[in-house]
């Protein structure tokens, strides 16, 4: 379950590569703003299944739909003349990827320490 995740994070990063390059039509904002979207759903979808939580359909239509919504965004702040509208998105998609980040770790680590104390209770019976 946790390789849809990280496979969709390597998929949309060969994307963004690819359509930010040289001769890019795309505006840097709608690629950045749309890898960064992507980058968070990939981590939600990890912190999900860590927790047992995860769901093929939430995933993938979240993916898209969050995507859409941060490009749509800044596509918004460009036709009424706030470029920096995407500025929202990026805040938004960040503090929820440290978050996210953040959640992650903490399983790990309590993971880590049990399986400490298991060692320690063994050794010590």
């Amino acid at each position: 379950m946790i390789l849809i995740p990280i496979l969709a994070l390597i998929i949309g990063g060969l994307i963004a590569f690819f359509a930010s390059g040289a001769g890019a039509v795309v505006p840097r904002e709608f690629v950045g703003v749309a890898a960064l979207a992507g980058i968070d759903t990939v981590f939600g979808g990890m912190r999900a299944a860590l927790e047992g939580r995860f769901r093929n359909d939430l995933f993938v239509t979240g993916f898209f739909l969050n995507i859409v919504l941060a490009v749509a965004l800044v596509a918004l702040g460009f036709a009424i003349g706030v470029g920096e509208l995407y500025l929202a998105a990026v805040i938004t998609f960040g503090s929820r990827l440290f978050l996210n980040l953040s959640l992650i770790r903490r399983h790990y680590i309590a993971r880590l320490a049990d399986a400490k104390e298991r060692n320690r209770m063994e050794a010590n019976s």
